[in-house]
């Protein structure tokens, strides 16, 4: 008896934690189809807003710009995200200690003293340029997420396997091309999503160091002083399905190699059997 009310306790909570994350974006998404302008008065079904998101190019520019920048930073944060893990690894315990806090400090920095932070900087060094501005700045906040995604990887992994590749005849590069990187591919790979996401999340760095170019952020932070257009809303939710789509696949994925590794392994246990 108890042991069923603690399952039925655990079930509620776990529903009730769920829906109070994902009714927001389940509301945002049926009204994207409402015919009428006014948010909460549901008028018919409707795919305007979605047909006038692609006719403004205001929108259109900043969403170039949100997913340029996100891509971008992502993948220079995962590179070089990578190798400072990597590097981080390999130092002796002291030092690996004092440099891994030192990384934590960015993630646990307010945000607006980042933002503040970055603009001072680039005003000190007279870089004007908008676009180039957001793109550094975000590569900047991304690394750290993109380290601590990757290090437990390397600590799950063994230090022989790139020892054994050297022994081989690889060049250290060859070793860390071939060997090393292949077993901690999923944590870069978590380390580039994460990246992805939280540039396209950001907002305060971004309004600092934009120097009047809009991103996606920036606009619908201008835009709702104004009030919000229903074109938000479908905006929203085709980048909501695009991520859980893109979460999915790589999800997908990751289950399909882990069962192939685990029947290759059922294999080999077989075949070492008398």
């Amino acid at each position: 008896m108890v042991s069923r009310l603690r399952s039925f306790f655990k079930g509620t909570y776990l529903g009730l934690m769920l829906l109070f994350l994902y009714a927001p974006i389940i509301v945002l998404i049926i009204f994207s189809f409402n015919e009428s302008r006014v948010m909460g008065n549901w008028t018919g079904f409707s795919f305007k807003w979605y047909a006038k998101l692609f006719e403004d190019s205001t929108i259109t520019k900043a969403l170039s710009v949100t997913l340029s920048v996100a891509v971008l930073s992502a993948l220079s944060a995962t590179i070089i995200g990578t190798f400072a893990a990597i590097g981080i690894h390999s130092m002796r315990k002291r030092p690996r200690a004092v440099v891994e806090n030192i990384s934590q400090l960015p993630m646990v920095n307010p945000d607006l003293v980042t933002g503040i932070s970055m603009m001072m900087l680039f005003a000190f060094l007279g870089f004007k340029s908008g676009y180039m501005r957001m793109l550094i700045a975000h590569i900047t906040f991304n690394i750290p997420y993109v380290i601590f995604s990757v290090l437990p990887k390397l600590r799950q992994s063994s230090d022989s396997l790139y020892e054994a590749a050297l022994d081989l005849g690889c060049t250290p590069m060859q070793a860390l091309r071939q060997v090393v990187i292949p077993d901690i591919m999923p944590g870069i790979v978590s380390g580039c999503m994460l990246a992805f996401t939280l540039s396209l999340d950001d907002f305060v760095v971004t309004w600092f160091s934009s120097n009047g170019v809009e991103n996606l952020s920036v606009y619908i932070y201008a835009a709702a002083r104004r009030g919000i257009s229903p074109m938000i809303n479908a905006l929203s939710t085709l980048m909501f399905v695009a991520v859980v789509t893109l979460l999915l696949i790589i999800n997908l994925k990751s289950m399909k190699e882990e069962r192939e590794l685990a029947a290759q392994q059922k294999r080999l246990r077989a075949a070492a059997r008398p």
